[in-house]
Parts: C-alpha cells; structure tokens; sequence
C-alpha cells in the first residue's frame, strides 16, 4: 500500500508544485484521495476513539466550526501519505533555507524528523480532520505547536466544492516587508492536496531575499459541510 501512496504523490508535476511555491506560497497538487476514500475519512469524525481533542474553533475565537486531532496509531492513509510527501516537500524546504542563508535543520527522512520533535518534548500528532457547516469559517492563523517546525504543510478537502458545500475557499495572506499584505484564494478540488508554508517563506528582494510572514485561513461556508484533512509535518508539546 506504501507503494500506492507514493505513486499518488509522484504522479503529481512537481515542478510546477515547486514553481508556484515560490510565487505564491501555496500550490495544489494532483489527486491524492479518490472519493470513496474521502468518503470513508469523513465517516471517521464521528469515531470519538481514534481522537486526543477536539476544539470548538468559536469558543477560542479562531473562527467558527470543530476540528479533532487523532490520536496514534492514525488511520489508515494519513501516516503513508505524510512519508510518501516528506521527501517532496523536503527538497522545497531545503532551497527555501539556502535562499534565507539559514542551515536546514531536516533530516532526510520524516522518522528522523519525528524522533527529533519527540526528543525535544513535541510528542502529540498534529494530524487533524476539520468540520465547517454554513457561516463556519478559520481565522488567519500558523500552526506552529512547538520550537521545532516544518515550513510546509498539506491540506486535503475531502468534500466536493458545489456538490456538498459552497464557498469555504482556502485563504493565504502574505506581509511582504514594507508594502500591503498580499492574499490568495483557492477552491481545493475533492482529494486534491494543497501545500503551503507553514510560516514563512523567502521572497527575493533588492538586498537579496526576505522572509515573508504568512498565514492561512478558510473562508465562510455558505452552504453545505465542507471537511478537511490537514497534515502537518511537526508534532505538538
């Protein structure tokens, strides 16, 4: 099955992931969860057995809807896919760093990386699905949970834009050094992942490159369920 997860991932034009990277800071890749499958990680929220927490996003003021953090071992695909992404988002990570003159502190494989996190007292899975039903929307955020963190992350929506909801498009908003925030909206096709920074990323500049500030959010569903898994490459204190 590794196999499989890997071949999904590959399949996708990393080239043009990378490219669109660097511009925007965000970049959609090829389908990773077929329907069915999408199907299946949904009927999974209800399971209050595979979750450590769940947060009333409204009660914290960070928008409006639920999400659940699984708890280990997670189900079935989300472990496969974060090994099988690890080594492509590495390669952007890596360049990102060198731009920045900063040394990559990420090992070559997720394991590694994850072992790292746990050393450093980081021990709880960030893996999470995400619930949003009309008027429910994510405020502009970074999900950082520790020192230790990887600059790239993925989303999957596992619902079907214009079937099961509408609106809830993803949002990046960028601060660039001295000028207006710069933001970009995207509509994520079912079992599509999204990459994006987790953070920052490096911007060129007339004194080389910059590292620009950037979160994200989700923007109000207006009708529907929309459901999202997020896979996050850091682990939390």
């Amino acid at each position: 099955m590794a196999t499989t997860w890997r071949r999904r991932v590959d399949g996708a034009d990393w080239q043009a992931v990378t490219a669109d990277m660097n511009e925007f800071g965000g970049a959609l890749t090829s389908e990773l969860l077929t329907p069915t499958e999408c199907a299946a990680l949904i009927a999974l929220y209800a399971d209050d057995r595979l979750f450590r927490a769940t947060v009333d996003m409204a009660r914290h003021r960070y928008g409006r809807g639920e999400y659940r953090y699984f708890d280990r071992p997670c189900p079935h695909p989300i472990d496969e896919l974060k090994h099988a992404l690890y080594p492509r988002l590495l390669a952007i990570a890596r360049d990102w760093w060198a731009k920045l003159g900063r040394e990559a502190p990420w090992p070559d494989t997720l394991d590694e990386w994850l072992d790292l996190c746990h050393r450093a007292g980081q021990t709880k899975s960030t893996a999470l699905l995400l619930k949003y039903g009309p008027g429910d929307w994510n405020a502009l955020h970074r999900d950082l949970y520790g020192d230790l963190v990887f600059p790239l992350q993925v989303v999957i929506n596992l619902s079907a834009p214009a079937v099961t909801h509408t609106g809830g498009e993803f949002l990046l908003v960028e601060q660039r050094p001295r000028a207006q925030s710069r933001g970009t909206a995207s509509t994520l096709p079912q079992g599509h992942g999204y990459v994006f920074t987790t953070r920052e990323r490096p911007v060129r500049s007339t004194r080389g490159w910059s590292a620009v500030q950037v979160r994200h959010g989700v923007s109000v569903v207006r009708s529907g369920q929309r459901y999202t898994l997020g896979l996050i490459f850091h682990d939390a204190a």
